[in-house]
């Protein structure tokens, strides 16, 4: 590491640190078992992903990752359903307006999402399924998608 490195950081005064981890909420339901496991699998899973932040006091920031998994079996009938907001607590402090939003729109939830990852791929196993490994999320494409959708919106 070169000696400009940290002026560089203290110059600008920018700090990040996480300081927590945890699951706020999480679920998971199988409407149709036992009967669903005599069934052929081939499940249509459709996955829902949410991310939101609240500042908790000064530079201080919740930020909560949701996401919502769906399988459907080819009839169109409910396999399982489950939820989870994976959440974290982030010292973000020195960052101009658009750093800052990018940090808490898409560095913090990809932080987030392997957290939230294990613990959907677990209740789906506890609840007798076969393994639900989600594929990367790249969360700075869908930052810049949602930019530019609420760019055009107000043009």
């Amino acid at each position: 590491m070169s000696e400009q490195e940290p002026a560089a950081t203290e110059a600008n005064g920018a700090q990040f640190a996480l300081q927590r981890i945890y699951v706020k909420d999480a679920s998971f339901e199988s409407p149709r078992a036992p009967e669903i496991f005599r069934s052929k699998w081939q499940p249509k899973v459709n996955m829902e992903l949410n991310s939101s932040h609240t500042p908790v006091e000064d530079g201080l920031y919740e930020v909560v990752l949701q996401i919502t998994i769906t399988a459907k079996s080819e009839d169109d009938t409910s396999v399982y359903l489950t939820e989870i907001q994976q959440a974290g607590i982030f010292l973000i402090k020195g960052l101009e307006p658009a750093a800052m939003s990018q940090t808490l729109g898409a560095f913090c939830p990809s932080v987030l999402f392997p957290y939230a990852r294990e613990a959907i791929d677990n209740m789906v196993i506890k609840g007798s399924f076969p393994p639900l490994m989600l594929a990367p999320v790249n969360f700075d494409a869908i930052y810049e998608q949602t930019l530019r959708q609420q760019q055009e919106a107000t043009h």
